[in-house]
């Protein structure tokens, strides 16, 4: 493949002048004379750009980057599946994007509506007793989850003794953080030879200290966790709750669910398993499901229905509160109910079923160059090592991103040494897939002095990851 990245010198948007004058459609008199004098002002500090000067500003920004619409995006951990544009399409309408949070509610029925569908929807895929859309991403809805077990223990007398939360050494980061942020004690349990969580170590990590165990199933190993029965058995055994990162969704839609598994707590990503954009920081969701005993504890507003219509319930006793305004990102919560309801419990199932066959054909495909530490049928992703190459995953993802493919993971999970973590999903083709791979063995083939001084096709060359990550330029005025 040939490619070589746009490459423009690009003014800030507030850097434009584009000469534009205004006035009040309809009006053929001096708008001004109709403003009394000392209420005037002569200048205002926003660009003056035309429609025209944005959309090339922005087209030309879009140019220079890469996204779901351009191709394979195998970020493992991540699920970056193409978001279907009748999603958008119906986002977009004035309906819903004209309406305003503080309606009554008799004016906005139809959005409730879709809002309680939604909690529906979400309680049937996870097999759970109640849903809470309030988070407003992934991360959030699992603080608000850990804020959950801490007013359960509250509320049941346990909070001072039942302070430690455990995780594998295989989790998201965002586990550990989240049960610090909660005020939690952090416990890490090992992985055994096979990738699963070490039971043995499990056990011995388990006390009347435990409020809870995290856990990703299927795990960032891309397996699904061979006891997790007896995980479940063990943690409630322990008086203690088990909770369901649900990141890795995406691999057991309509097969299982964590209501099955024996999960208390669940937070879905809307991003990853419904196809909403990932928004770069932007808008998110993270709705959280729980079981019965829980349902009080969550928070409120939920969206209930009397029969004839739809509400703000505020009634859970000893709700958590508010975690968000008004409804949480509705706009969000829109695109996975239209994803959701377009897919059908079938959809969701094929896709599943599709991103795993998509994640063993890579498997298969590149496990006769990398070594796959862990062997075995993989679920929505693989984690792949060059450890028997000479290459560093590092310099393997600069020679993909050089030639038009965006790189997987590297170096995540932590356990498993220049990790190169790919998940395809299943809005590839084939042809995309053997793309990727051959990418993938074109670098290990093009040798070590060539992968060093990558990239060369880009707008940047090889930029210092230390100082990117140290010395951040995070405003447009810092650039001046």
């Amino acid at each position: 493949m040939n490619f070589h990245q746009a490459t423009y010198d690009e003014r800030l948007l507030n850097e434009f002048k584009s000469g534009s004058t205004y006035k009040i459609p309809g009006d053929g008199s001096d708008a001004q004379k109709l403003i009394p004098v000392e209420m005037q002002r002569n200048t205002l500090k926003i660009p003056g750009v035309a429609e025209y000067d944005a959309v090339r500003h922005f087209t030309r920004l879009s140019q220079m980057n890469y996204s779901v619409d351009l191709g394979i995006y195998p970020l493992g951990s991540c699920t970056m599946k193409y978001n279907p544009k009748y999603a958008d399409k119906i986002t977009s309408l004035e309906q819903y994007s004209e309406m305003h949070p503080l309606q009554p509610e008799y004016s906005i029925q139809g959005s409730l509506r879709i809002m309680y569908e939604l909690q529906e929807y979400l309680k049937k895929i996870a097999d759970m007793d109640a849903v809470t859309l309030q988070p407003l991403a992934g991360a959030h809805g699992e603080f608000t989850g850990i804020l959950i077990v801490r007013k359960y223990l509250e509320d049941t007398g346990q909070l001072d003794k039942r302070n430690e939360i455990i995780v594998p050494d295989s989790a998201h980061g965002t586990n550990p953080a989240s049960a610090a942020m909660g005020g939690f004690n952090v416990v890490e349990v090992p992985s055994d030879s096979t990738g699963m969580v070490d039971v043995n170590a499990l056990k011995a990590a388990l006390s009347e200290r435990t409020a809870a165990f995290m856990i990703t199933n299927p795990s960032t190993l891309g397996m699904f966790e061979r006891d997790i029965v007896e995980i479940s058995k063990l943690v409630h055994d322990a008086g203690a709750l088990l909770y369901y990162d649900g990141a890795n969704f995406n691999a057991i839609l309509g097969i299982t669910s964590p209501g099955i598994m024996g999960f208390d707590i669940v937070h879905f990503n809307l991003h990853k398993t419904f196809a909403t954009p990932h928004g770069g920081g932007g808008p998110g969701a993270g709705p959280v499901a729980v079981k019965k005993k829980l349902e009080k504890y969550l928070p409120v507003p939920r969206i209930g229905f009397d029969g004839s219509k739809y509400f703000e319930d505020y009634s859970s006793e000893k709700t958590i509160g508010r975690i968000s305004p008004y409804f949480g990102a509705f706009a969000v919560l829109l695109r996975a109910w239209a994803y959701i309801t377009y897919q059908g419990s079938d959809g969701l199932e094929k896709s599943s079923r599709k991103a795993v066959l998509n994640t063993n054909y890579i498997t298969k495909r590149l496990s006769k160059h990398l070594s796959d530490p862990y062997g075995g049928i993989k679920k929505h992703e693989v984690v792949l090592s060059s450890a028997n190459t000479p290459e560093r995953a590092l310099d393997i993802a600069k020679y993909l991103i050089d030639n038009g493919v965006h790189a997987p993971t590297v170096y995540f999970p932590l356990i498993v040494k220049e990790a190169l973590m790919i998940e395809p999903t299943e809005s590839v083709n084939k042809d995309d897939l053997d793309t990727f791979c051959d990418a993938v063995i074109g670098a290990l083939k093009a040798g070590h002095d060539d992968l060093l001084h990558r990239p060369k096709n880009l707008s940047v060359g090889r930029i210092d990851e230390i100082k990117a990550a140290k010395d951040q330029v995070l405003t447009w005025s810092l650039q001046k």
